[in-house]
């Protein structure tokens, strides 16, 4: 399946959607400029190799862009260890760096929810009482252009 394929698979039928039964740590990732919200949703599980995203979903009050980042991030984190996760979300960042901000608010998002759901777990380990972690996006999603017309007004 070519990346086209794809997005529009996960754009038509986002996986992990919803809430998940028996998650023992969430985080959310916002956009106080528009008011968008990210949670994600971890049933996070131990081994002999340590902690891995056993199951994972999420919940998004945003535009498509963000449903798809949810949808292709929580694939992708599916199964990892916690080191793996905070790799993917490391690296997740670094693609973004090379997009305008306002094309990377969306994605920032939803890898900013997945850390705080890693870190509020974390957390928990000291205080099982621990709040769910909200981190708040550095990219904004209005257009350069936009911002310009508006200081001008």
């Amino acid at each position: 399946m070519n990346v086209d394929a794809q997005l529009i698979e996960h754009m038509m039928n986002p996986k992990n959607y919803g809430t998940l039964a028996g998650s023992n740590a969430e985080g959310i990732g916002k956009n106080p400029e528009n008011g968008e919200k990210v949670a994600v949703y971890l049933r996070v599980t131990t081994d002999d190799d340590g902690a891995y995203i056993e199951d994972i979903s999420f919940q998004a009050i945003g535009c498509t862009t963000t449903v798809v980042a949810g949808s292709m991030i929580t694939e992708e984190a599916r199964e990892l260890n916690i080191n793996g996760v905070r790799n993917l979300i490391e690296a997740t960042m670094k693609l973004l760096d090379r997009l305008p901000t306002e094309d990377a608010a969306c994605s920032e998002m939803v890898a900013l929810a997945l850390g705080a759901a890693v870190d509020t777990y974390e957390e928990r380990l000291e205080d099982p009482d621990f709040p769910v972690i909200t981190y708040t996006v550095s990219n904004s999603c209005v257009p350069k252009e936009e911002n310009q017309v508006k200081e001008e007004v």
